[in-house]
């Protein structure tokens, strides 16, 4: 294996770098589009074990405050009860339970997601796309997945109904993940 994919040399434990990762969503809006958004404060720890990968973790937290899709009176109303109400629920967390490798770069990740109070599995597929030491001396690793789910799961149920037919806002949530993380020890 090269440098890139070599799994051996990742064991350790990594720190989500915000600045360089996309915790991210997609939404069909009015079904006719679609319309991204990302958390801009997420942290997190993902802790590697390259000769058991089933004995690796990961957790990613993110700030529901810190919602961003580019129009803010969206993000505005984003925040409010109807969606994430942040006052009551300032964090959205993912810790894994379960790592499976599936071959090559590839794992399936198992865990528990909790938005607005309600925590429910999901599953997902993440790739390690590469590692590198970077100008600061610092190892990085990389990582990209995603997945679909229902919001209305987690109790996000505000919609409203289209003349036309159809709804203003997609039941169904893809994720998008694009992890850098730093290691730490």
């Amino acid at each position: 294996m090269s440098e890139a994919t070599d799994l051996g040399k990742l064991t350790g434990t990594y720190a989500i770098d915000p600045a360089h990762s996309r915790l991210g969503f997609v939404a069909r809006h009015a079904m006719v589009t679609k319309v991204r958004g990302q958390f801009l404060d997420v942290d997190g720890e993902i802790r590697i074990d390259a000769d058991d990968p089933a004995n690796s973790t990961g957790t990613a937290r993110m700030k529901t405050s810190s919602i961003s899709t580019g129009q803010e009176q969206r993000d505005e109303h984003l925040r409010t009860a109807d969606f994430f109400d942040i006052d009551n629920h300032p964090e959205i967390v993912f810790t894994s339970t379960c790592v499976r490798p599936q071959g090559g770069n590839t794992f399936t990740v198992t865990g528990d997601l909790t938005i607005k109070g309600t925590t429910k599995p999901v599953e997902f597929d993440l790739e390690h796309t590469g590692q590198a030491k970077d100008p600061f001396g610092e190892i990085r690793v990389g990582f990209e997945g995603g997945l679909q789910v229902n919001r209305k799961d987690w109790g996000l149920t505000w919609n409203a109904a289209l003349e036309t037919g159809g709804w203003l806002v997609s039941e169904k949530i893809t994720v998008e993940l694009d992890i850098s993380a730093v290691k730490k020890a």
